[in-house]
């Protein structure tokens, strides 16, 4: 009985536990039913006001993007093209219709055409000036488009930065507006899901851990990833719009770099068989090339000799793969030569896809002033050679002169007076001591100016000094000998004491470079005083000989080379360097002249 009775407490029992779960399921149920509903409805209003919050941000660009639109097109833009115009009139009815939106409700956007009282007026208070931007502009774009009243297009612009400023303030306020109310509506759910949670812990405090608290955080993680969306596509239209501004900043250097290699390089890609990819407005001007030849190869557009051709097709064939450079000659249109300096680069564009860049550099006036420098240097060769030729002929000439010279002197004066001594020996009577006497006297006199008349000759030629005791003491006895011979003042001074003896054809030819010096002054300048100075350092000597006569124009006398003066000048350079020396004139007309001779020791 007690057994029955239990059973039947139990069945009680257990019927009102499966009332009460069915109860608590079903009031956990009903309770998770409103509460989804509530928050899937607070949830689409988020999204709503997330989706307007944006938008009116968005509207704050757009104001600005219409704004610098209006400038650039004012101030900045050089000539105002219809799509820069129809570009602005899609930003502005953008604007315009996501504006209206805004204001008055849009289904199809989930904007409500309800509003709190504040955002009612903040829409009335910014009405104005949008409507005042969007007229100046529409009229702004209307005068550009029919290119009238310009001069009105600043007040025109003066007006939308003025309103713009306004505008940007008002939505910044509707925009904290909006933020305020979403806010207040998370915080009103929040206070419901609290209740709801409470309620809901009253009646089964387990079933609240296990079911409605990861909800709770599936639901709060979910409201975060939804604020972090919204921050990433901002952050992603932010990003979009700068990655645009560079895209086109790339597109116009990309086009002024085409622009400047189609006409300051010649340049054109061909194909490894030699077709024409594409050329270079200038090459295709130096080649008279045309769209109606645009069907042959870069051979036959290059050069019209055959020949030409077919040594540019070979080079293509066998250097497509590793490239080439050189110097090309080519035979345009109009028959005329052309010297190219050619460089074949490959480009591999895609995998087993190649290319041959071309580029090329016209060396045509190089080639013509290489030519003509050919020509100069076999026109100078050959006035050396004439020069040389002359120089032969007066050196033997003067050798011939100066035997004639010494020949004479021997004969006129050193003959005579041997043969006067001669016919004066004979005379003399030993028997007429007297006479004989006198006769001897006249011939001591007689012999002494034989011996001066022998030294003489022989000074001229080779002078004893010189081989006995060098330069410096020879040109000393020059000096004193020309003096007493001529009569005018010729003075040397050994500066620096030099002393060295030299190589004997290094002194015989200063020797001779500076009797030439001094007879030149002598004979041609008319001095009265002639000065040589001998200096020296560790590798050099160098003498200098000054003279107060007439002076001379040196580019005057080089002209003249043929005349007696330009060939001592010239005689003078050519013997100076056969001891690796260097001569300098300077000369004054009317002051007077200095040679100075430079030679390494």
């Amino acid at each position: 009985m007690k057994k029955n009775n239990q059973e039947t407490a139990d069945k009680i029992t257990f019927k009102n536990l499966r009332r009460l779960y069915f109860f608590a399921l079903l009031t956990i149920a009903v309770t998770i039913i409103v509460s989804q509903v509530l928050v899937q409805y607070n949830l689409n209003q988020q999204l709503s006001d997330s989706k307007i919050i944006n938008i009116s941000g968005k509207q704050r660009m757009l104001s600005q993007k219409i704004v610098k639109e209006v400038l650039i097109l004012h101030y900045v833009a050089d000539t105002v093209s219809s799509k820069q115009i129809s570009h602005l009139k899609n930003v502005l009815s953008l604007w315009k219709n996501t504006q209206n939106s805004l204001e008055n409700g849009n289904d199809s956007l989930a904007f409500p055409k309800e509003k709190s009282e504040t955002l009612a007026k903040l829409y009335i208070e910014v009405k104005p000036n949008f409507s005042k931007i969007a007229e100046t502009t529409d009229l702004l774009l209307l005068n550009l488009a029919q290119k009238n009243k310009i001069a009105d297009n600043q007040k025109l612009v003066e007006i939308i930065l003025k309103n713009e400023g306004i505008f940007l303030s008002k939505m910044n306020q509707i925009v904290t507006q909006y933020d305020l109310e979403a806010h207040e509506k998370v915080t009103e759910q929040r206070r419901i899901e609290y209740w709801i949670f409470g309620f809901t812990l009253l009646i089964l405090l387990l079933e609240f851990f296990f079911i409605f608290k990861p909800t709770n955080k599936k639901i709060e993680r979910l409201i975060a990833k939804l604020l972090s969306s919204e921050k990433k596509a901002l952050k992603l239209a932010y990003d979009t719009e700068i990655i645009s501004e560079i895209k086109e900043n790339s597109v116009k250097e990309l086009k002024s770099l085409n622009y400047a290699m189609e006409n300051t390089l010649l340049y054109c890609r061909i194909a490894p068989d030699g077709s024409i990819i594409h050329i270079g407005e200038k090459f295709a001007k130096l080649l008279n090339y045309t769209k109606f030849s645009s069907n042959k190869k870069f051979s036959e557009v290059l050069t019209t000799d055959e020949k030409e051709q077919l040594n540019i097709d070979r080079i293509i064939f066998e250097k497509h793969r590793s490239g080439w450079q050189g110097e090309i000659k080519i035979i345009n249109k109009e028959a005329q030569t052309i010297w190219l300096d050619l460089s074949m680069v490959p480009v591999t564009i895609k995998k087993d896809e190649l290319e041959l860049l071309i580029v090329c550099f016209n060396i045509t006036e190089r080639k013509k002033a290489q030519r003509e420098v050919e020509r100069l240097n076999i026109e100078n060769s050959t006035e050396k050679i004439n020069q040389q030729k002359i120089i032969s002929s007066k050196i033997v000439e003067n050798q011939e002169n100066e035997q004639n010279r010494i020949a004479k002197e021997i004969h006129d004066g050193i003959g005579q007076m041997l043969t006067g001594l001669k016919f004066s020996l004979e005379s003399i009577n030993l028997e007429d001591k007297e006479k004989a006497a006198q006769k001897i006297e006249y011939l001591k006199k007689l012999s002494l100016d034989i011996i001066k008349g022998v030294r003489t000759a022989t000074f001229n030629l080779m002078p004893p000094e010189l081989s006995d005791h060098g330069i410096v003491s020879s040109l000393s006895k020059l000096t004193q000998e020309l003096s007493k011979l001529t009569g005018k003042e010729i003075l040397f001074y050994n500066k620096t004491d030099f002393s060295q003896r030299l190589d004997s054809l290094i002194e015989i030819n200063i020797y001779r470079l500076t009797q030439e010096a001094i007879n030149n002054a002598i004979k041609y300048a008319e001095s009265s005083h002639i000065i040589v100075q001998l200096s020296h350092s560790d590798t050099l000597l160098s003498i200098i000989v000054d003279d107060n006569g007439k002076g001379f124009d040196i580019h005057t006398v080089d002209k003249k080379r043929n005349s007696e003066s330009g060939m001592g000048l010239l005689f003078m350079k050519e013997r100076i360097q056969y001891i690796n020396g260097r001569v300098f004139i300077k000369s004054i007309p009317g002051e007077g002249t200095r040679i100075t001779f430079n030679i390494p020791i």
